[in-house]
C-alpha cells in the first residue's frame, strides 16, 4: 500500500469519513499514521478495586462475574449492568445506551478497565469504562484528538489497519548512516510505537525519531526556498527617500521602527529580491513598517499588496492607510471576499490597469482571476508564513517575481528565529512607541472570580468593554467549562442586561465576522471568546480581559491575548484566573505580571515550559508540527539543520532520496524544488 494515498483508500474509511478526516487536516494514510495521539492512558499499573482512589480515573483488571438484562430507564436510556470481581471485591460497570460495549463483555472472561471509580468504601462503580481484554490491553492507551462522527475507537481501528497494510512494505526516508549517527530508530518501530507503545521509554525513542524527520523535512524546505534569497531582482527602485512619508505621519515613528525601514531600504537597493521577517512585539508598529516598504516601491512605479488573515482586520489596515496613500497621491484599494461582485470587478480591473498602487485584502487576493500591472511588493501576516504557493500566485502578474516582506507578532527568541526562518533575513522592532499606559496584570483564584467580575462591570458601566477568554476544551477532559456553557453560564448571571457576544473556532466564518464586528463596533459589552482572538482588531475601548484556566496557555500565548487590550487612551487590565497550585505554574503566570516586554517573556517561557508547545496549542500557522516541538528541543533542530547540509552538499537535489524529496515537497505543500 502506497501510504502517500488519499485516506478514503484504507480499508474501512471511505469517502464520509475521509471528509471527517479532512477536519483533523489528515489526508493522507501517511498523515493518519504521523498524527500522534493526544494523550494516552497508562494501563500498565492496574490497582485493586478496594485500593481504587474514588472519584478518579484508574485502571483494573477483573472477570465479569454477572451481567444484568437491560434496563429501560427515562428519557427512553438503556442501562446495562454488568458486576465484575478482582477475586477480593466487587465493582458495578454500567454503560448506557451502548449494547455493543455490553455485549463484548464475556462472563467468566478477564478484561482490564479503565475509568472514574465512583461510589462508596462497601458499593464502588465504574461508568462507561474503557474495556479491553487484558492480552491486549499493554502499555499506554492513545487517545486521539477527534471530530464529530470519529471516535476514539474509530480512529484507533483505523491505525491498526494503516499499520498493517503499510509497515510490511514501508521504506524509511532517513538513510541508515544518518539513523545510526543521531541515534534514531527505524520507522517501522516509530509508527508502531507512536501508536500503541509498550510503556513510555519505548514512546520517547519513537517520538524523537519522528520528530527528527519532521525537523530535517522542514531544514531541507527552508533550504531549498533560502536559495531565492541570492536571486537577482530587477525591482529596485531608485528613489527610496521617505520625506513626504514620515511628514504626511501624525506622530513620530520610533527609532526602531526607522532602523527597520533602513534595513528594508537597504534590501529593496542592493539588486537582490528581499525576504525579510519583521518581528514586532505586540503593538510595536509593524504595519507603519510595511507602509514605509510599500510608499518605497509605490513611488517608483510598482504596486504592492498586503494580506490579512481576517476581513475585518484588511478593513481596519485599508482605513488607517488608504488616507496615507492617498495623501502622497496613490491610490489604495480594498479587495476582500464578501464585497459585492460589481465593486471586486472594478477593483480587479484597476489593479490590472495599474491604477490602484496598493491594495489590501484577504485571500480574495490570490484567486485565479487577480492579476496586477506592476507587483513589486507582497506583505503578509505570520499566519501566511508558509503559504509559499499562495504567496507566489499573489504575486503574479508583474515581470519577475516580487519583494516579499512577513510581519510576526509572536515573539522569538532571535537565534531560533534564524535557524526556523531560514529563507528570510530577520529584522526586530525591539521598541514600543511612547506614551502608552502599561497594562496591569494580576493573578487571582477561582474564589476571587466574583470580585474580578465586579470589577469588570464596573468598567462595562462607564462605557468600555471587555473580553473573557476559556482554553479550548478537548473531547473528554474533566473539570474545564467549554465556551460554549461558560458563555450561558454570563449572560444568567454575573452579565445580566448587558450585551454578550460568543466567539470561537467552530463558528462559520460569516458568524465569527459578524460577532467581532459587532464588538468592535461597540454593540457588544462583552466577547466570550477562545483564542481566535489573538489576530484580532484594534478595539482601543476594551480595556479588561480576564482569562480562565490561565496555566493551560505558554506565557507567549497569554502575552499575545493580552495584547487585545491597552491599544487606547485608557488604563487597562489583564486578570489570569488559575486554581493550578504547582511552583512552577505560579511561576511562570507570576513572571507574566511582571513583564510587559514580549521577547523576555518568550525566553522566559522557552527556558521554563519545557515540552509544554511554546506558542499554545495550534497558535501559530507557521509552525504547525505534528510531532516536532521545536521550542522544547533546539539541540535536535540543530542536529536536524546540521543533518539537511550534510545532505544537501552531497546530494544538492536529494536525487539519490526520492523518497525523502517527495516528502519534503508535500511538507512545503508542492511548492519548493
Amino acid at each position: 500500500m502506497d501510504w502517500l494515498c488519499e485516506i478514503q483508500y484504507l480499508k474501512g474509511v471511505g469517502p464520509k469519513r475521509a471528509e471527517l478526516y479532512g477536519k483533523l487536516e489528515i489526508e493522507t494514510v501517511y498523515d493518519l499514521l504521523h498524527t500522534a495521539p493526544r494523550t494516552y492512558l497508562n494501563l500498565t499499573r492496574p490497582l485493586p478495586i478496594a485500593d481504587c482512589p474514588l472519584n478518579e480515573p484508574c485502571a483494573v483488571v477483573a472477570v465479569v462475574a454477572k451481567k444484568s438484562p437491560a434496563q429501560r430507564i427515562r428519557g427512553g436510556m438503556t442501562l446495562y449492568k454488568i458486576r465484575v470481581t478482582d477475586g477480593s471485591s466487587d465493582m458495578t460497570v454500567t454503560y448506557f445506551n451502548s449494547q455493543y460495549a455490553a455485549d463484548k463483555l464475556k462472563e467468566g472472561e478477564q478484561y482490564l478497565f479503565f475509568g472514574k471509580m465512583t461510589g462508596n468504601l462497601l458499593r464502588r462503580e465504574m461508568g462507561s469504562p474503557l474495556a479491553e481484554p487484558l492480552e491486549a490491553a499493554g502499555g499506554l492507551y492513545p487517545i486521539y484528538g477527534l471530530t464529530a462522527g470519529l471516535t476514539n475507537r474509530i480512529v484507533q481501528s483505523h491505525v491498526k489497519n494503516a499499520l498493517e497494510q503499510a509497515l510490511p512494505s514501508l521504506e524509511d526516508p532517513l538513510p541508515e548512516r544518518m539513523r545510526t549517527e543521531y541515534q534514531l530508530c527505524h520507522l517501522t518501530y516509530a509508527l508502531q510505537n507512536l501508536h500503541f507503545p509498550a510503556g513510555e521509554q519505548e514512546l520517547e525513542i519513537a517520538r524523537a525519531r519522528l520528530a527528527f524527520e519532521e525537523l530535517l523535512l522542514f531544514q531541507l524546505g527552508m533550504a531549498k526556498l533560502s536559495e531565492d534569497r541570492e536571486e537577482p531582482s530587477g525591482i529596485r527602485p531608485e528613489n527610496r527617500d521617505l520625506g513626504a512619508f514620515y511628514a504626511a505621519l501624525p506622530f513620530a515613528l520610533t527609532g526602531a521602527q526607522r532602523r527597520v525601514i533602513e534595513e528594508i531600504a537597504g534590501d529593496l537597493g542592493s539588486g537582490k529580491r528581499m525576504n525579510r521577517l519583521v518581528q514586532g512585539d505586540v503593538g510595536s508598529g509593524k504595519t507603519m513598517v510595511a507602509a514605509a516598504a510599500a510608499v518605497m516601491l509605490c513611488q517608483n512605479g510598482w504596486q504592492a499588496a498586503l494580506m490579512a488573515p481576517t476581513e475585518i482586520l484588511a478593513e481596519q489596515h485599508f482605513r488607517s492607510l488608504a488616507p496615507l496613500f492617498e495623501q502622497l497621491g496613490m491610490r489604495a484599494g480594498l479587495l476582500t471576499g464578501s464585497m459585492k461582485k460589481r465593486e471586486k470587478d472594478e477593483i480587479k480591473r484597476a489593479l490590472a490597469a495599474g491604477e490602484v498602487a496598493f491594495v489590501v485584502g484577504t485571500h480574495a487576493l490570490i484567486v485565479e482571476d487577480v492579476a496586477f500591472a506592476k507587483i513589486g511588493l507582497v506583505i503578509t501576516d505570520e499566519q501566511h508564513r508558509f503559504g509559499v504557493k499562495q504567496r507566489s500566485r499573489l504575486g503574479s502578474g508583474g515581470e519577475e517575481p516580487p519583494h516579499t516582506l512577513v510581519m510576526s507578532a509572536t515573539p522569538i527568541p532571535r537565534t531560533l528565529a534564524l535557524m526556523l526562518y531560514g529563507d528570510l533575513d530577520v529584522s526586530v522592532i525591539d521598541e514600543l512607541p511612547g506614551g502608552r499606559k502599561a497594562i496591569e496584570t494580576y493573578l487571582i483564584d477561582a474564589g476571587k472570580r466574583e470580585r474580578a467580575y465586579g470589577f469588570i462591570r464596573r468598567y462595562l458601566d462607564e462605557g468600555r468593554q471587555a473580553y473573557l477568554v476559556c482554553p479550548l476544551v478537548e473531547e473528554g477532559e474533566n473539570g474545564l467549562v467549554s465556551v460554549e456553557e461558560y458563555y450561558k453560564e454570563a449572560v444568567r448571571g454575573p452579565f445580566a442586561g448587558y450585551r454578550v457576544g460568543l466567539l470561537h473556532g467552530k463558528l462559520p466564518a460569516k458568524e465569527k465576522d459578524r460577532v467581532m464586528r459587532a464588538f468592535a463596533g461597540g454593540e457588544l459589552d462583552v466577547l466570550i471568546a477562545t483564542t481566535v482572538i489573538e489576530v484580532g482588531v484594534d478595539v482601543p475601548n476594551a480595556v479588561v480581559m480576564l482569562i480562565e484556566n490561565a496555566e493551560r496557555f505558554g506565557l507567549s500565548q497569554l502575552h499575545q491575548l493580552r495584547g487585545r487590550i491597552g491599544r487606547g487612551e485608557y488604563q487597562s487590565f489583564c486578570i489570569l484566573v488559575s486554581d493550578h497550585r504547582a511552583p512552577e505554574t505560579r511561576e511562570r503566570l507570576k513572571f507574566l505580571c511582571k513583564s510587559t516586554d514580549g521577547f523576555q517573556i518568550a525566553e522566559f517561557d522557552l527556558q521554563q515550559r519545557g515540552p509544554g508547545d511554546f506558542f499554545g496549542s495550534r497558535q501559530s500557522g507557521a509552525l504547525r508540527f505534528k510531532v516536532a516541538d521545536v521550542f522544547s528541543n533546539m539541540e535536535m533542530l540543530r542536529q536536524a539543520r546540521e543533518a539537511c547540509q550534510g545532505l544537501l552538499r552531497e546530494d544538492p537535489e536529494l536525487e539519490g532520496y526520492p523518497l525523502l524529496r517527495r516528502l519534503m515537497e508535500r511538507f512545503f505543500n508542492g511548492f519548493v524544488g
